[in-house]
Parts: structure tokens; C-alpha cells; sequence
């Protein structure tokens, strides 16, 4: 815990949390927050494995890229027009 957060400040902010949002309310606020710390932890969690798993894949020794030849032959255009007759 902090030096600067004694244990009045403490009294002093749940004392007010109790004033602004009621008795009533605090158990709704607290499951909705602990159910978003815990969505937040398991989205955490799949990341790093996502993360694990991309960086195993990596390591991988990749095969040597073959050259692709093309399907169609390149033809070369000429500076000539054969239809131009000269």
C-alpha cells in the first residue's frame, strides 16, 4: 500500500462511496465490477497464449521460398506495330 494512503483516508473514502451511491446499490456495483475484473483477466490470459502460441510458430524453421515461374509466357511488346504495315 502506498505511504501516502493511511488507514483514515480509507475510512474517509468508503464513507463517502456509502453516501454518494447507498447501501442498496453497492452489492449491484461490486458483482459489476468483479465481474468485469474477471472478463479482464481471462481477455488477458487468451492474449498471452494467442501471443505464446504466434511466438512458437515463429521459431519454426521456415523451408526455403521457391522462385514461382509464371503460368503464361511474358511477351515482350515490340516497338514496331505489326498491323502498321512498315
Amino acid at each position: 500500500m502506498p505511504s501516502w494512503i493511511g488507514p483514515w483516508e480509507i475510512v474517509i473514502v468508503v464513507v463517502l462511496i456509502l453516501l454518494i451511491f447507498g447501501g442498496r446499490l453497492l452489492p449491484r456495483l461490486g458483482r459489476s465490477l468483479g465481474g468485469s475484473l474477471s472478463g479482464l483477466k481471462k481477455g488477458l490470459q487468451e492474449g498471452t497464449d494467442e501471443f505464446r502460441e504466434a511466438v512458437k510458430d515463429n521459431d519454426k524453421p521456415v523451408e526455403a521460398a521457391k522462385p514461382k515461374t509464371p503460368k503464361t509466357p511474358v511477351v515482350e511488346a515490340s516497338a514496331k506495330d505489326p498491323q502498321d504495315g512498315e
